[in-house]
């Protein structure tokens, strides 16, 4: 391989399906002495699924979704 003149490099096929690097697959690095090592990282969470984990399960009243709609469908 060979590093670009913008310090891209372009992983070999094999390697990306090995290890079900996709596109827009967030990746890090890590340097142990003078090797470099590329690894997935989890999936970040976004603002809307951090603000449905906080809110999850705080419901003070027992309602169904069917009730839910009902009432924010009345006309």
């Amino acid at each position: 391989m060979r590093i670009t003149s913008k310090g891209q490099v372009t992983i070999p096929v094999e390697i990306r399906e090995q290890l079900g690097l996709t596109p827009n697959t967030e990746v890090e690095f890590e340097i142990i002495g003078d090797a470099v090592y590329v690894k997935k990282t989890k999936a970040k969470s976004t603002p809307g699924k951090t603000l449905i984990e906080m809110m999850r399960g705080k419901a003070t009243v027992k309602m169904t979704t069917d009730e839910i709609m009902a009432l924010t469908r009345q006309d």
